[in-house]
């Protein structure tokens, strides 16, 4: 158990030897790691989850490495909390948020570095290197740092500073770079020191995508197995919408689920759309967004790697794709800290602001069971939110007013 049988490319189906040192294949389409799935659900009845630990990890036997060699900081199994404050704010009677800003590094990518961390361990790699906007890197810096392993990041000059000293204080080597992701591979490439390092991108690198499909499964269980009508998504590199799709694929073929799905929403920024471009032009991949711009850094990437995989499960559950202001995911990130007193950052704003935009249309209807996930902690994001609190001296007023009292 534990242990992936294959790797198949996700665009040409070509099938590789498990357990190799891979990014992307040849073709260029999105590695996925396969199991005997037949052979794990006759030794691994959904009931044993019940004593399983509170982490990621309760789902070893569809990772590919055991539970007892994961570089672990205790990621995943985060709450699925009912939100009937919010829900009201937007016209929903059965309004869910995933909260994964619950996990060790403020966000989703903790599950992705842990399992992209524990698979170069195991595989005697011991340097990495990413080049990524957002939560992705800081998450590999501490898993790196809790694996003993070297970092070399490399991520745009414009990069909150929250994002830019989380990555040095675990240690790693930072290079701020003029372009975005997909551009800056190049330089990642270029910079390394000699053949010993691996690239630990999640826009490539299948392990990120195992980890991320652990939303899935904790998803369904918490559910009680029975999936919500509406999961609403935001949508970057789009490893973690294709993982919760892979989930379910899995679940299925493990008998713990059926084959009803979720309508998959993917929610973009009005300045960097890719997906929902394509998605409106009935097109099977995007083309690279031009002058990608938005304070949601998980969702600035120009030109998805998995794209086509997005697609193909948006289309198939019968889902949309939505594109969101900057001004509308920053104020609807608030009312999810105001009505249900959680921290959103500007992704999880954006599906507030998705989902109250659905519910108005009629794609979404008031009696649906809806998932939101807030992908990251609002505290990560400061910069984007000080825009709505500015800092006032004290007047006069204010002082006699009683809010400070002379000494």
């Amino acid at each position: 158990m534990g242990r992936s049988s294959a790797i198949e490319c996700g665009r040409c189906f070509k099938s590789l030897p498990a357990n190799q040192v891979l990014n992307a294949c040849q073709c260029g389409g999105l590695l996925l790691v396969r199991y005997d799935l037949v052979s794990i659900a006759r030794g691994w009845p959904r009931d044993e989850l019940k004593t399983a630990p509170a982490s990621m990890w309760r789902y070893a036997p569809v990772l590919p490495a055991e539970a007892d060699e994961a570089i672990t900081l205790q990621e995943g199994w985060t709450p699925l909390i009912r939100t009937a404050g919010l829900g009201r704010a937007l016209g929903a009677e059965n309004l869910f948020v995933k909260d994964e800003s619950r996990n060790p590094t403020g966000s989703l990518k903790a599950r992705g570095a842990c399992c992209a961390v524990t698979m170069a361990h195991k595989q005697g790699i011991r340097k990495l290197t990413i080049r990524s906007v957002g939560n992705a890197p800081g998450a590999l810096a501490a898993y790196a740092a809790a694996a003993g392993f070297e970092t070399r990041i490399f991520m745009p000059g414009d990069v909150p500073q929250s994002n830019f000293i989380e990555c040095k204080a675990f240690g790693a080597t930072v290079t701020l770079v003029d372009r975005l992701p997909s551009d800056s591979a190049t330089v990642a490439v270029d910079c390394k020191p000699d053949e010993s390092w691996l690239d630990g991108s999640s826009l490539q690198k299948p392990y990120w995508l195992e980890g991320q499909k652990t939303m899935g499964y904790e998803l369904a269980e918490q559910c009680d197995w029975k999936l919500p009508d509406a999961v609403v998504y935001p949508c970057g590199t789009g490893i973690g919408l294709i993982g919760i799709w892979k989930a379910f694929e899995e679940m299925q073929e493990l008998g713990w689920i059926g084959s009803a799905r979720p309508q998959m929403v993917a929610v973009q920024a009005t300045g960097c759309q890719p997906i929902v471009r394509a998605f409106e032009q009935n097109a099977a991949e995007t083309e690279r967004w031009n002058n990608a711009h938005t304070v949601a850094d998980g969702l600035r990437v120009p030109k998805p790697i998995s794209d086509f995989l997005v697609l193909r499960a948006i289309r198939e559950s019968h889902g949309t794709a939505i594109a969101i202001s900057e001004e509308e995911m920053l104020d609807a990130a608030l009312l999810m800290s105001t009505s249900a007193g959680i921290f959103a950052g500007p992704e999880g704003g954006a599906c507030v602001a998705a989902a109250k935009r659905l519910l108005k249309t009629g794609f979404l209807k008031s009696t649906h069971c809806i998932v939101l996930f807030n992908t990251g902690s609002g505290r990560k994001y400061l910069e984007a939110f000080s825009t709505r609190f500015p800092r006032h001296a004290i007047s006069e007023q204010d002082k006699l007013g009683g809010l400070i009292t002379p000494r």
